[in-house]
Formats: structure tokens, sequence, C-alpha cells
């Protein structure tokens, strides 16, 4: 069915798509700066991060989509809990999303496929997180007193292709057409196996879709980070040391999840630090009560030397 739905969308196969490549201002970065000094600010001295007001400025204005989700509620909690730090705001897809995290005026309602409506909650903000993703869902009548296993379906026009690559295509276009200062995005490890059993539900090829998309947003020329997040899990945040690595070798690891309130803190964590700028990681944790609570974020993208 997807496949059906790139033909009749327009849209081509991410499978048609050149290997992935290395960000463009990583390799004009390699090849020295630009002769209209595009890149001649990466060469000069470190900035600070995006979320720091000069005296009497006001904080930067803060999107995050998806904010009705389990993981966008917390990111949008967080935002509002530090006033001084930041000026959130959200997007959700319904009404019934808006009500759910308290309806404030500061929460849109758009659908990110359109990119008409979902210009109000973009315009004016410094930053965006981006936490949308397609969701499967379970077929009915399975019952697992007789095994076997459950199968999954993505209701009509909201593919993975339609939600995690157009979608999220929108999201980037629109923060680049008005100089958004840094895009936060959150993905899944996996997404250098096509093989890897995720893909297979509802035959959406989800991670193949949202590793499209993180290379474009890569290619953009935006200020990035990438957080390429492990299983998540309903859990405290705050209490476990925090892992990073790339190219899914965490997944050959014991340690391959995260509470999700521990990723909506490196999302914010991601717009304090220069370090965490232009660069893509897999995020993962070590169990409660082994190792450390991670307290130093600058140091934990400074561990990170990975640009895609």
């Amino acid at each position: 069915m997807a496949a059906a739905a790139s033909t009749r969308m327009g849209f081509s196969s991410p499978f048609a798509c050149p290997h992935l490549r290395p960000p463009r201002h990583a390799i004009a970065a390699r090849r020295g700066p630009r002769r209209d000094g595009a890149f001649a600010a990466r060469r000069g001295p470190r900035r600070a991060g995006l979320a720091v007001p000069a005296a009497g400025g006001s904080p930067p204005t803060v999107l995050v989509t998806g904010a009705g989700g389990r993981t966008g509620q917390i990111v949008y909690k967080k935002l509002k809990e530090r006033a001084e730090q930041f000026v959130g705001r959200g997007l959700v897809r319904t009404e019934e999303s808006k009500a759910k995290i308290g309806g404030a005026a500061d929460v849109f309602v758009g659908d990110i496929r359109d990119p008409g409506s979902i210009a109000p909650a973009i315009e004016g903000i410094d930053a965006l997180i981006i936490l949308t993703s397609a969701v499967p869902k379970m077929k009915p009548g399975f019952d697992p007193s007789k095994g076997g296993r459950p199968e999954f379906y993505f209701e009509e026009a909201s593919y993975p292709e339609q939600v995690d690559w157009i979608g999220q295509k929108n999201q980037i276009d629109a923060a680049k057409s008005i100089g958004v200062k840094q895009v936060v995005l959150v993905g899944s490890m996996g997404g250098t196996d096509v093989n890897h059993p995720l893909n297979k539900l509802g035959n959406g090829n989800i991670l193949v879709w949202k590793r499209k998309a993180e290379q474009y947003l890569a290619d953009s020329g935006l200020p990035y980070t990438i957080i390429r997040a492990g299983g998540l899990q309903d859990k405290d945040g705050g209490v476990r040391e925090l892992i990073v690595g790339k190219d899914d070798e965490i997944l050959k690891t014991e340690t391959k999840t995260i509470a999700r309130a521990d990723v909506a803190e490196v999302c914010l964590q991601a717009l304090l630090f220069e370090e965490a700028r232009f660069k893509a990681f897999d995020l993962a944790s070590k169990p409660e009560g082994e190792g450390a609570p991670t307290t130093d974020f600058r140091g934990l993208f400074s561990q990170v030397n990975s640009r895609f």
C-alpha cells in the first residue's frame, strides 16, 4: 500500500536515492570557506548556544511539533517550565490533542502534510524541535492466547512516507524560509538496516523515510542536531547515565533503551551548546544505578564527532 501511495502522490521511493552522503556543508567546510563567507563562521570563535538571551533580551521562541505525543508532551512541558530560557510553542494535529496538553494559545493545530496549515506555528520562531512520527495501529482481532504476532497498518495518507518524509520536509523547508537558527530532529536507531523489523510494520519502511528526512535536514544548511533515540520507555528522566553512539553500534549492546524524559531533556540541552550543532548521534542510557546520571551535557555532545 505504501508503494501505491507513493505512486498516487508523485513521491519517489527512498530506495531510488543515492547512498547516504555527508552533509553538503561538511564537504564545503573541508574544502575551505566559500567566497561569500557562508562557512567562515564555523572557523571562527565558538558561539554560545541558542538559548542565551542577551542582557535585557527575550528568550528564543522554540516550537515543538508532535507536542501531543508522549515524548512531545514532555518537551512542551519542559519548555513552559523554563520560561527564563525559552518561549515555548507546540504544534498538534487535532483540537483533542491541544486540549490534552492544556489548550493554551501557544499550541497550534495544523497538518504537517500541508505546508500552509503549519505556517502560523512556525512564524517568528528561533528554533524547531521535530517530534512528529507516523504511528502504526494494530489490526483488530489479535488474540495473544493463540500465539503468533499481531499485524499492523497505517491509516490512509498517514504512512511514514507522508508523515516522516513529506511532513518533516515541509517543516524543514518552512524553518529554512524564515531563517530558523537551529532544528532538532528526533528519529530512531536502526536506520542503517533496511531490513530492520520496524520497517516491516504495516509495510511502511518507517526508518527508511525517517533517514531520508534526516539527510534532507543535514543537507539544508540549517544548524541541526539529529537525535536517533533507542527504545523509548515511560520512566523518570535524569537518573541514568546517557550513552551516545553512531551507525547503530549501540544496537549491538545491552543498552538499547532510553526514557522519553531523557530524550526530551537532550532536545532542550541541544539548544544550549554549540557542541550539539551540526551533529547526529544515537542515544541510549545505562540501566538505573549503573554509572552516574548525566548532568554534563556539553561533555556529552563533545563525545559526538559524526555529522550524519
